[in-house]
């Protein structure tokens, strides 16, 4: 733990477990943080991630920009459609896939996890 603010200025993206470009963000490894991760997340113009959940963590997730939807449940059999400036909340162990409604546009979001790990908590189906 420190007793200072830690500033994590991003260098560039990697691909996630999900197949999503994310810049780096605070995690255990950027911020020693011991209680959550926050990223930034983009899904292309006509992209989506692998379908997965995060094995015993919460996510919240705000869309900056873009429209995605979002398919969940054990066969990824439900779907909601969001779009910037909404809010998501994703319970631990819920599968889920987003995926980005535009050919055009890219969808950008903040992504929150109670892991500060950030992918460790990662399964993909």
């Amino acid at each position: 733990m420190t007793d200072k603010i830690i500033t994590v200025r991003p260098q560039g993206t990697h691909i996630s477990k999900q197949q999503l470009p994310n810049f780096e963000g605070i995690s255990a490894a950027t911020a020693g943080s011991q209680h959550l991760c926050m990223h930034l997340v983009i899904i292309p113009p006509g992209g989506r991630a692998v379908a997965h959940y995060h094995d015993g963590f919460e996510t919240t997730i705000y869309i900056i920009q873009g429209k995605a939807e979002t398919r969940y449940g054990k066969d990824l059999e439900f779907s909601t459609i969001n779009e910037a400036g909404d809010f998501l909340f994703i319970p631990p162990n819920l599968p889920h896939q987003p995926l980005n409604l535009s050919d055009t546009e890219q969808v950008i979001a903040v992504v929150a996890r109670n892991d500060p790990n950030e992918q460790e908590s990662v399964v993909v189906l």
